[in-house]
């Protein structure tokens, strides 16, 4: 894959364009230095070539070096947590 992940805080979505195709995962600003990540979608075309990961990896970096927590209300996002405990202190408490 050549092309890198980005943040667009105009439409709050984690992107990744690639063969003409945008996958990207949507996020929600929240009080108290909170990020919900709302929903993850991946063109038909793309899937099977880890790009959500890669998307849900570069948000949850992205959401540690800003000094953030993370609510993943997307189920994609919610599993790679549980799969990844490496992002376990990201998660906001409840």
């Amino acid at each position: 894959m050549s092309q890198e992940p980005r943040k667009n805080t105009l439409t709050n979505r984690y992107e990744l364009d690639l063969d003409g195709k945008r996958a990207y995962l949507a996020y929600e600003e929240r009080p108290g230095g909170v990020v919900a990540f709302t929903s993850t979608f991946v063109p038909p075309e793309l899937r099977g070539k880890n790009v959500a990961a890669i998307l849900t990896r570069f948000a949850l970096d992205d959401a540690r070096a800003q000094g953030r927590t993370v609510v993943p209300q997307c189920s994609y996002a919610a599993a790679y947590l549980e799969r990844n405990p490496e992002y376990a202190d990201l998660r906001a408490a409840s």
